[in-house]
């Protein structure tokens, strides 16, 4: 998902966005303390973005029963500003 904030950057700051999350092993022990992997902040074209995984139930209505079971939950994975936070 993106929010309205990075969609309005334009498809270029988009795709440079999402290949700067799928590169990102940045983790620090204040962003990252339980080894989660689920959250990452970085800079880009002078924006300050965040990226977020949440855990849902498989219907995407409530949060997760159980978050390390891939049956029973679905991940989604949020590019942000910070501005947007």
């Amino acid at each position: 998902m993106l929010t309205r904030g990075v969609a309005e950057k334009g498809s270029p700051f988009v795709i440079l966005a999402v290949q700067a999350v799928r590169q990102f092993d940045a983790f620090t022990q204040g962003d990252d303390p339980y080894g989660e992997h689920d959250f990452g902040s970085f800079d880009l074209a002078g924006e300050r973005l965040f990226w977020k995984i949440d855990y849902y139930d498989p219907s995407l209505s409530y949060g997760s029963d159980a978050p390390d079971n891939a049956d029973a939950t679905s991940r989604v994975l949020t590019i942000m500003l910070a501005s947007e936070y």
